[in-house]
């Protein structure tokens, strides 16, 4: 099914961190020409969608509020009259989603929305998240604003925008501080927007397990865990899946992001699993493994979450795997 789904990037960042100059860069590329925009606004009057340099029809604003709190079944319904819009003639063909959330918005609801809404799973995949993040003010940020952590430890891909302006050395511990909070996304430098819009789009399966591939240290900063647990042997699809009831019963509502590479028995490749808090999309198996490494290794990052815990529930999944 996914062949015929149409990929939604989430593009987001904290206030003034240079979403809107991203996107005015990559709504210039040839590579987008065929893509729908919307914008999630905070407030009554919509200003970001005029800031967008486009006059393409197929722009949709959404006003009226914060999106992490009352924005969310109006996204659905936009999505929803997108393609009704689109299948009546009304709006051009598009084979590509954008949505710029406001800069002060938690991603999770929007992509719980993405992999929750039947009608909206139907005809959409969330391809990735993207976060843009100042480096001259990011650290200041990320010390105040959970909004801002959340958003990072969420992303697929984290932009270090204004890299030009900030001092080098605050800079590189900023970077650090990313890949302390999010191991597995890449950081990319960026200035005024400039990208090549490749290095963000079709983030796929594959494209994860690459990246869960990569050693994933133990964190503790800013008030967000980030640990990963591995397992040598194949575990049973079954066990896999009472594992993962487990965690959802264990953690929730603590944990806000699962990525996983799995070694199911049987299977030639392995299993990628994504889950943003207690929604976990549908799993995918992937032909060949990336490396020759075979170990089954999860990333849980969230709030007072205990690893003893999900380790002791990884070994009884594991071992019941080879009582079977």
């Amino acid at each position: 099914m996914s062949g015929s789904q149409i990929p939604v990037t989430l593009l987001t960042g904290f206030l003034g961190s240079g979403k809107t100059t991203l996107l005015n860069h990559l709504l210039k590329s040839p590579r987008l020409a065929r893509v729908a925009v919307i914008v999630n606004e905070f407030g009554e009057i919509g200003i970001d969608h005029d800031l967008v340099e486009t006059g393409s029809e197929k722009l949709v604003n959404l006003p009226g509020g914060c999106v992490c709190c009352s924005v969310r079944s109006d996204l659905a319904d936009t999505l929803r009259s997108l393609f009704q819009r689109r299948v009546r003639g009304q709006v051009a063909e598009f084979d590509r989603v954008i949505i710029e959330t406001t800069g002060l918005a938690d991603p999770a609801p929007i992509l719980q929305t993405l992999l929750t809404d039947p009608l909206v799973s139907a005809r959409l995949r969330l391809d990735g998240v993207v976060v843009t993040v100042d480096a001259v003010s990011g650290w200041t940020t990320l010390d105040r604003e959970e909004e801002a952590v959340r958003q990072v430890v969420l992303a697929d891909r984290l932009l270090l925008t204004k890299s030009d302006l900030a001092d080098s050395e605050i800079a590189s511990r900023l970077v650090d501080r990313l890949r302390a909070l999010n191991p597995g996304a890449p950081i990319i430098q960026t200035v005024n927007g400039t990208i090549d819009p490749d290095t963000l789009f079709d983030i796929g399966p594959a494209d994860r397990a690459t990246a869960l591939a990569m050693p994933h240290d133990h964190h503790h900063r800013d008030h967000i865990q980030s640990f990963s647990l591995t397992w040598d042997g194949p575990i049973s699809a079954a066990r896999l899946e009472s594992w993962l009831k487990h965690i959802k019963d264990v953690a929730s509502p603590g944990l806000l992001r699962v990525k996983g590479l799995v070694n199911i028995a049987g299977e030639p490749g392995p299993t990628v699993i994504q889950g943003v808090g207690h929604i976990f999309s549908p799993r995918v198996a992937l032909k060949a493994w990336p490396s020759d490494d075979r170990q089954t290794r999860m990333v849980f990052i969230g709030h007072n979450l205990d690893e003893r815990e999900f380790h002791n529930l990884l070994l009884l999944a594991a071992a019941e795997s080879y009582s079977q």
